[in-house]
Formats: C-alpha cells, sequence, structure tokens
C-alpha cells in the first residue's frame, strides 16, 4: 500500500491537488514535503498531532519532510478559521515560542534518522531580512485582490472585518511555500483544511514566479480533515481549557486520561488518525468494542500509544501507575510526585505534623464543624491514603505521610484534598 493509500484508508484526506498527479510523484521521488507550525503559545497542543504525525507518516514511506516553524508568520496572525482578529505579540515572545516549538517537535519527530531526517527552518529567516518594497515587487504582483477576496481565509472575515496585517497573511505563507521550493526542492505542502486556501496561493506564487524559467513544475497540496467529536465538541477542548503537549501545562497523567476517556463512537476513528498501529489490529480492537465494550481495550490502546508517543515510555508507566491506585485506591504505592500529577487540580492545605484527624477536618474545609467531622469519621466516610479511618481520636503521624510530605484525604467517594505537612 503507497503512503496515500494509506492516509485514504485512514480517512486523512481531505483535499488534495491531482491527486493522479501526486501519486506518480511519490512513486517516482523521494519528495520533499513541509507543514507550517505558527508560534502562537509557547506549546503546542493536541490539535497538531494529526499534521505531526503526518509528517511522521511521510517520513516512515521514505520522503523528507520540512517542519516549519513560524517565526516570521507568527509576528502577522493566520485569519483562517477565525473570526476575529488576533492580538499580535512582541518579536521577544514569538522567539521564545518558536524556539520552544521546535524543541517539542525534535522530540516528536526523527530529526537525525539516516537517509531523510526531519528538517527543521523557520520562515523568520527569510521573511525579517525582506523589504516591503521587495515585497509587494516580488511577491504581490502576482495576486490580484480578486484572486484572494475568493479565498475563504479572506471571504469569512470580510463581514467583521480584516486588517491588512492579516490579509497579507496569505502572501506570506505562499512565499514560504516559494522559498521552501527553491531551497529545499520542496514539492508538497500539507495542512489542516483551513489552510487550503493558502496551500494553493503558494502553488500559483510557484507557478506565476518561475514561469520564464523554462522549468517542469509540480507542486501540490493536501490538508487532512477537521477532527470532530460524535458530541459535537471541539477536539482536544476540555472543562479545563487545550490538552498541551507540554508536560508542565498538561500532565502526561491527565494527557492520559483524556484518550482514555475517549467516546466509543471515536475511539477507532482516532486511533487510525493519530496511530501507526496496522489495519489488522484496528480491526481488532473494533470488534473488541462491538463485543466487549466494558473492556475499553480501545480506549487504553489510544491512550497508550498517544502518551508514550508525546512523552514517552516512562511517563506512560507513571500515568497507568497512578490510574491504578487511584481505581484501587492504594494511595501509598504513588510518589510526591505523582501524586502532583494526579491530584493536580483537587483542594490543597498546608498543616503541622502531628494534627487530630478532627483538627484537620475543619481546618481544611472536608468537614464544615467539629461535630460533622466526628460524624464523618464514625460513619466511615473518610480515608487516609485510600483506608477508612473510623477513630475519631486519631493523631495524624509520619506513617500517614507519603515521602514525609502530602498525605491524600478523601472525603466520601469522590471529593479528594491534599494535604501538605510544614
Amino acid at each position: 500500500m503507497d503512503i496515500l493509500q494509506d492516509l485514504e484508508q485512514r480517512g486523512l484526506i481531505n483535499q488534495v491537488t491531482d491527486k493522479e498527479g501526486l501519486q506518480k510523484h511519490l512513486a517516482k521521488h523521494q519528495v520533499t514535503l513541509y507543514c507550517g507550525f505558527d508560534p502562537t503559545a509557547d506549546s503546542l497542543h493536541i490539535g497538531h498531532l494529526v499534521p505531526i504525525t503526518m509528517l511522521k507518516r511521510f517520513q516512515k514511506a521514505g520522503h523528507r519532510p520540512i517542519a516549519l516553524v513560524g517565526g516570521g508568520t507568527g509576528m502577522i496572525g493566520d485569519p483562517s478559521g477565525r473570526s476575529t482578529e488576533r492580538s499580535l505579540n512582541t518579536a521577544e515572545v514569538v522567539q521564545g515560542y518558536a524556539d520552544k516549538i521546535k524543541q517539542q517537535i525534535s522530540r516528536l519527530l526523527d530529526f537525525d534518522k539516516g537517509e531523510n531526517p526531519v528538517v527543521a527552518r523557520n520562515n523568520h529567516d527569510w521573511l525579517a531580512q525582506m523589504t516591503i518594497i521587495d515585497f509587494l515587487r516580488d511577491t504581490g504582483k502576482h495576486f490580484s485582490i480578486n484572486y484572494m477576496l475568493a479565498k475563504e481565509s479572506v471571504s469569512a472575515r470580510i463581514e467583521q472585518g480584516i486588517s491588512f496585517t492579516e490579509f497579507s497573511y496569505m502572501l506570506l505563507q505562499s512565499l514560504d511555500f516559494l522559498k521552501l521550493y527553491e531551497q529545499e526542492n520542496c514539492t508538497l505542502q500539507i495542512g489542516g483544511s483551513d489552510q487550503w486556501g493558502n496551500i494553493t496561493a503558494g502553488m500559483e506564487l510557484i507557478r506565476r514566479s518561475r514561469e520564464n524559467l523554462d522549468e517542469d513544475i509540480d507542486v501540490f497540496g493536501l490538508t487532512v480533515p477537521l477532527i470532530t467529536k460524535a458530541d459535537g465538541t471541539k477536539f482536544g477542548k476540555t472543562s479545563g481549557g487545550a490538552i498541551w503537549l507540554d508536560p508542565e501545562k498538561t500532565t502526561p497523567y491527565e494527557f492520559y486520561q483524556f484518550w482514555i476517556n475517549t467516546d466509543d463512537r471515536d475511539v477507532i476513528k482516532f486511533i487510525r488518525f493519530f496511530t501507526f498501529l496496522s489495519e489488522e489490529e484496528i480491526e481488532e480492537l473494533a470488534a473488541s468494542l462491538k463485543n466487549e465494550p466494558e473492556k475499553r481495550l480501545a480506549q487504553k490502546r489510544l491512550a497508550e500509544e498517544m502518551t508514550a508517543f508525546v512523552h514517552g515510555r516512562e511517563a506512560l508507566e507513571q500515568a497507568q501507575k497512578i490510574s491504578q491506585a487511584l481505581f484501587s485506591g492504594d494511595l501509598k504505592q504513588l510518589t510526591v510526585e505523582e501524586i502532583k500529577q494526579g491530584f493536580k487540580d483537587v483542594p490543597t492545605y498546608h498543616a503541622e505534623k502531628e494534627t487530630s484527624l478532627v483538627d484537620l477536618l475543619v481546618a481544611a474545609k472536608i468537614s464544615s464543624s467539629k461535630r460533622q467531622a466526628r460524624e464523618d469519621i464514625t460513619n466511615g466516610a473518610i480515608y487516609i491514603n485510600g483506608e477508612r479511618q473510623q477513630d475519631v481520636q486519631y493523631v495524624l503521624s509520619e506513617q500517614d505521610r507519603i515521602e514525609d510530605e502530602v498525605t491524600i484525604i478523601r472525603r466520601g467517594k469522590k471529593k479528594y484534598y491534599v494535604i501538605h505537612f510544614n
């Protein structure tokens, strides 16, 4: 199966220019392709994983991917898929974001792989050197206003209004494709479905700017579909916000839990989109989902693959350990670091060592009063590190402190509190 057939089987092709021509091009050549990542934040999020894995799929098929960090375009702001103008960041902020994103991409893709390593480029290298006169004469002259207004990224914003800054974004991205075509012999650009207009504009610039050079120009564009969830909510968003690839912003445990909680209606689609599992294994997981949905084998496999890919095997094992401890209630097996991951968003309280359980429950606002605290303890509603405690005279001691630092109190079935000791 060739790369396009595999992508089609996985449902990863939304639009492609000259599919038959691209198929022949990929069969005859080691093709250089690129995808751009604008530094709009200090981390990528899981919405970026489809284009990242797309680059990896092409690399595994023997082609040469370029990960283009938009240090230049990130100073301008892409209007695609937005109804309002982006806030402009300073050059220092954009440069900091660009450096972090490059580091993230380098961990996810093979930059040192044999004959076709992933190449990292930054469009700030050529955009920052260009004068406004060069830009207007060499790039702007190839595009009519009518052509640009017909593109969805622009036309969708006409009513609300679009600044000249964001209006010019399409030309800057077109220039990226031209520069990579000239410098790297890059003949394929990939991106999200909202990038179709920018991609085809880049192809147009290459053809128009080089039409007098007597060369065969074979350039192509391909987009992946917009990912939607079966319940209609936006993929990658939770009540807590975006799911980031930076472990400091979204812990590996939270990342693992996001995938574990995938809806049955979405899980096989997501496995095809995001993982490199074979069609045979995917079909086995689909059969398991149909016949034994309670086992959630597909969700577990998806969570394992994605957590290992983004954070590594060690982080995956740690996330699984936290999940198992929470499920079993045996919290003493966790380290303080693992507790920080698993209980990141639960209430915390700093207490003195050797404090009575009743006093602690009141001080930490776990129980509303000493009387309520005694009732909670007597009724078996209070757990210390997963173990029920019904002695109203109980005093917490060193044996209750994990790594002599924290204790986890649970009230009822689901209300957790992390107690730090001074």
